[in-house]
């Protein structure tokens, strides 16, 4: 199942169509669908693809070797292997000097790991011949960290000879509620809280079974593809992972702030290991979005940035032993059930968020956003604040089983009082966005209101915003 990815494919496919030489990176996070994407993109086009994977240096030119042959020259020649990777870069500017051809090196840092000197061969044979043909060259990787340092970096030999550079994202609700659209809507906001928007996980989710099912079948049971995932990964991405499992488990058990992080894990060099995970896109750190100067600010909190990161270290990892003699079911009944809901609260606001980006980009809100995020101070937090150059929206985000009230509302334009010196001039309005509906009594209060919008869930999940 491919899904969505359209705005990806036309940016690809407009840069196929230059006529002239394309370098072209895409890098993200394992499992986010970069490969996926690349080969819908090659169907039906003179290309190359090859996936790099650890190897020597000379097993990973053999291979490539025979991907170049075989496209180039059929079948009969892929045993022949160039002598250097010079005379195998060459071979491809000249087979692209009348004819356009894609070039997909996938898993790029796997050949760089393999022959540190390939980025500056491929930089000279670029510079020389290579950016006069008609090649579209796209180098693509999962290491967010290396892709950044060997391609992109403004001291790596590849800086500047780009075309262009798109880091690919996990799915938003709207694409990712595809892969289930059979489930009711608010357990389409948990699945979304669970397995997050990355493809690879979505693919696990049976549509015919529930989503308890699917949780106990899916994830916690000895055996499945998501119950090992998590450490799979990191023991793929980082070199200690000891450190780094401690810290991810600190923020996961609610341990937001740096001096609560060492404090839980007793690791004094926290801020080395905190900022290795952000740039593999594992953690954010977040600050008041009426933030100036967000980098100095002393408000910053961390979170896990990945929703299965999130539920994983919750309910997986602690419960280890527990789960490898069997008890699934047991952790399933008592843990993850009763707390589902509150554990599903922090992604209904990024759900929210998703819609007034949107709504905003397409028209429906009275201006387009500048930015959005959470707001706090020592004692108080609006759960989201959407800026404009002129105005501002105050969002109260409430994922409860009972209908919002006026109660709700009068405490969000009390804080409103709080956050208005930071907001200078804005004119300021409100939006409460629901799980369960609104109280007649508020329905009547508002009726002839225009500063305020009362959401549901069928408005913020259940319609499309363009």
């Amino acid at each position: 199942m491919f899904v969505n990815r359209v705005t990806e494919l036309e940016l690809l496919e407009k840069r196929y169509a230059s006529g002239k030489a394309e370098f072209f990176v895409l890098y993200g996070r394992r499992r986010v669908g970069k490969t996926e994407l690349l080969a819908r993109f090659c169907e039906n086009k003179r290309s190359i693809f090859f996936v790099s994977d650890l190897g020597s240096e000379i097993s990973l030119r053999t291979a490539l070797s025979a991907a170049v042959n075989t496209t180039l020259f059929g079948p009969n020649q892929m045993n022949a292997v160039y002598s250097t990777w010079e005379d195998l870069l060459n071979a491809l500017t000249q087979a692209a000097q009348s004819e356009r051809l894609v070039v997909v090196l996938d898993e790029f840092p796997y050949l760089v790991t393999a022959h540190p000197p390939l980025a500056s061969i491929l930089q000279r044979v670029w510079d020389q011949t290579m950016k006069n043909s008609q090649i579209m060259l796209i180098l693509c990787g999962s290491y967010i960290g290396m892709m950044e340092e060997t391609v992109l970096g403004y001291q790596a030999p590849l800086y500047g000879r780009r075309a262009g550079q798109y880091l690919l994202e996990p799915l938003q609700i709207k694409d990712a509620r595809l892969f289930y659209p059979s489930f009711p809507l608010e357990d389409q906001v948990r699945a979304y809280a669970v397995y997050g928007g990355t493809p690879a996980y979505l693919h696990t989710l049976q549509p015919q079974q529930s989503l308890k099912e699917n949780i106990l079948d899916g994830i916690l049971s000895r055996g499945s593809f998501l119950y090992d995932e998590v450490r799979f990964v990191l023991q793929q991405e980082l070199r200690e992972p000891r450190n780094y499992f401690a810290i991810l488990q600190a923020i996961a058990a609610g341990k937001t702030r740096l001096n609560e992080i060492k404090q839980a894990t007793g690791i004094e060099g926290a801020t080395a290991y905190l900022d290795t995970l952000q740039q593999l896109h594992l953690v954010e750190r977040l600050v008041p979005v009426t933030e100036t100067q967000p980098q100095k600010s002393r408000r910053g909190i961390y979170r896990l940035k990945d929703h299965y990161l999130r539920f994983w270290f919750r309910y997986v990892h602690p419960n280890r032993s527990q789960l490898e003699l069997g008890g699934a079911p047991i952790i399933l009944e008592n843990q993850v059930i009763p707390e589902i809901d509150h554990f599903s609260s922090l992604t209904f606001e990024e759900v929210c968020q998703q819609f007034f980006w949107q709504s905003g980009i397409y028209g429906k809100l009275p201006f387009v956003p500048a930015n959005i995020g959470n707001w706090w101070n020592a004692n108080e937090e609006i759960d989201l604040v959407v800026l404009g150059d002129n105005d501002a929206i105050l969002v109260e985000c409430k994922w409860t089983s009972k209908p919002v009230g006026v109660d709700i509302l009068a405490e969000l334009e009390r804080k409103a009082q709080l956050v208005k010196p930071e907001l200078g001039d804005r004119q300021i309005r409100f939006a409460l966005c629901s799980r369960s509906g609104f109280t007649p009594q508020l329905m009547k209060d508002v009726e002839p209101r225009s500063d305020l919008m009362l959401l549901d869930l069928p408005d913020i999940v259940g319609s499309e915003t363009s």
